[in-house]
């Protein structure tokens, strides 16, 4: 299967589902389309409230497409790269509209900062999360922010520290990134839908504001994102990261 961005809007909801065949990995054209799909949801007056979800019944996001990360040689296309991350995350940030995460698989580096970006998530308990990117030279700049405010500095901290160390499920419930856990796909997609249309009969209005209220404080994040995807960007080039990536890509 090719990758695609669909998006479904029925009655005041707003489906968004990305897939790429690499495990959900996301290359910058991807990233692009996600932010552009969230950015309409969140124009479109006759949409209340979005739920974010990815294709397959693998993983939910495998974060960065390595393939164009080994691609990339000079230090704009590797700023942007990263920019690609910090306009998904900042669109949903400021979309005006609750957005709902369903994570039905593992979640890695960038997809725990989708994850992070969610107002509400839904997981499986297949939902293990890992920040990978010290391994490779890198580090989680971009979408520190987002799973920071969520889980709180020391567990942002240990998943940080510890790149190949998965956490669970139950571990990222109880920091708070999941907020609701189920044993599998079905069960979450049904407590999914009863959220979904409680929140649908609550005043759209009222939606708004609570999200604006979620978010208070990260006014700043356009120019820190970007701030931070200039660290990633100048990381990516070192010598460091060009082996362990290319080491990566030869073991799989």
């Amino acid at each position: 299967m090719q990758e695609y961005v669909n998006v479904i809007t029925n009655d005041a909801l707003t489906t968004i589902e990305f897939f790429h065949p690499a495990q959900n990995s996301m290359p910058g054209e991807q990233l692009a389309r996600l932010r552009q799909a969230v950015l309409a949801a969140g124009q479109d007056e006759k949409t209340s409230v979005i739920v974010l979800k990815s294709g397959g019944d693998r993983s939910f996001c495998a974060g960065a497409s390595f393939t164009e990360l080994a691609s990339i040689r000079d230090l704009e296309s590797s700023r942007n790269f990263f920019m690609g991350f910090a306009g998904v995350i900042n669109a949903m940030r400021t979309c005006g509209k609750l957005v709902i995460g369903r994570i039905h698989g593992k979640a890695v580096g960038g997809g725990v900062g989708l994850a992070a970006a969610c107002d509400y998530t839904f997981a499986t308990q297949h939902a293990s999360v890992r920040l990978s990117e010290l391994a490779v030279g890198i580090g989680p700049f971009v979408i520190g922010p987002a799973v920071e405010r969520k889980v709180g500095n020391a567990a942002f901290a240990q998943m940080a520290i510890t790149p190949e160390v998965w956490q669970s499920a139950q571990w990222a419930q109880q920091k708070g990134l999941f907020q609701e856990v189920f044993e599998n796909t079905e069960s979450m997609d049904d407590a999914i839908a009863g959220l979904v249309h409680k929140l649908l009969s609550y005043h759209p209005a009222a939606l708004h504001d609570l999200k604006t209220i979620f978010w208070q404080g990260t006014q700043n994040w356009d120019q820190l994102l970007e701030e931070r995807a200039a660290i990633s960007g100048r990381l990516l080039l070192s010598d460091f990261s060009r082996k362990a990536i290319d080491g990566f890509l030869t073991k799989s």
